[in-house]
């Protein structure tokens, strides 16, 4: 159903007032008889994504399954019950801010459907971590929820960790792990803080922050896939120093190379963070050097181009302890997660 009447009707829409056409829909999908009704017609089974030998430990929390709803697409954690009726073990929200901000002038988001991916600069669009805290309040037990923050636009980088830490503070209570992202490519001069002393001063600072909890938060560092190899393992270095529980690999890439779409129609696009399928190897390369350089206690979680069953095998058998998916839900739709859970039990 989804690829014969949802996408096509969706990919008629610009690209991101598809995005939230398909988000708002979301509830309809708890509904009992139409919601079940809908599911069942799009391939979903929560029940098939909490079999027996799905069940997974990581960062010393306990997942129904090894799939997640990678950070981005529920940003301000509108709906949460609807992606645990989907079946996702885990989902993460945000990027959250500590002030809300409108993110990029549109259009900001496109599609490159001969490639199966899709281009965004969105820029952190979101309503603050506080408004998103409130919302997390009342969220469907058994659901792992992630939060993932960064610093607003207008916030200077020798300023970032005031950010950082205002939008922990706001979220550390209502959510089960938090992520730190400094590798959007939408936030000009955010992916400057990869650089190992200015890393090292945030992890710090934000994990000394952590341990002053009575209970602290699992924390993990997500990166982007156009570091080099020396930098990826400086960073897994300095994760493993600052104490955190686990690396997010990968975010969207700058890159452009091996786009079956015509150059010129990829370029008259702009700027922005390349997602889906092209990202596949890359995201894998970039996975399988961290499990090698990271204790096995510190966990992977693979993201970046995992558009099939296949490609979120691959990833877990190379080392991930949890997948995530994104650009691979516009393209395969919800049923992707019943059908990765069946694929990996």
């Amino acid at each position: 159903m989804y690829k014969s009447l949802v996408k096509p009707a969706l990919f008629q829409l610009d690209a991101e007032r598809a995005h939230y056409a398909a988000f708002e829909a979301l509830p309809l999908l708890t509904l009992p008889v139409a919601g079940a009704a809908a599911r069942a017609a799009l391939g979903v089974s929560r029940a098939a994504c909490h079999a027996p030998g799905l069940a997974r430990t990581a960062m010393g929390l306990s997942f129904a399954n090894p799939v997640g709803l990678a950070a981005g697409f529920d940003k301000d954690a509108r709906h949460v019950a609807a992606w645990d009726v989907l079946g996702f073990g885990h989902i993460e929200v945000g990027t959250l801010t500590p002030r809300p901000q409108p993110g990029n002038d549109r259009p900001r988001m496109f599609r490159l459907p001969h490639d199966r991916a899709l281009v965004n600069r969105l820029g952190f669009n979101n309503g603050g971590a506080e408004v998103a805290a409130m919302r997390l309040q009342k969220r469907p037990a058994g659901l792992i929820v992630g939060g993932n923050i960064g610093k607003n636009k207008d916030t200077p980088n020798d300023e970032a960790a005031t950010d950082y830490l205002k939008a922990f503070d706001a979220l550390a209570d209502v959510v089960d792990y938090l992520t730190v992202n400094v590798s959007s490519p939408n936030t000009p001069g955010l992916r400057a803080l990869q650089d190992r002393e200015p890393l090292r001063r945030l992890l710090g600072q934000i994990q000394a922050r952590n341990q002053r909890r009575r209970e602290p938060r699992p924390l993990t560092l997500k990166l982007a896939p156009d570091l080099t190899d020396e930098q990826l393992l400086d960073a897994a270095a300095l994760v493993v120093e600052a104490g955190f529980a686990g690396v997010i690999a990968t975010n969207t890439t700058i890159s452009r190379e091996g786009l079956q779409t015509e150059a010129a129609a990829v370029d008259a696009l702009g700027a922005g963070g390349l997602s889906g399928a092209p990202l596949t190897a890359r995201a894998l390369a970039v996975m399988r050097l961290l499990r090698g350089a990271l204790p096995p206690a510190v966990a992977l979680i693979g993201v970046g181009g995992v558009m099939t069953p296949h490609d979120a095998a691959e990833r877990l058998a190379a080392g991930a302890d949890l997948v995530q998916l994104y650009t691979g839900l516009v393209y395969e739709g919800p049923g992707l997660v019943t059908r990765i859970c069946r694929a990996v039990r």
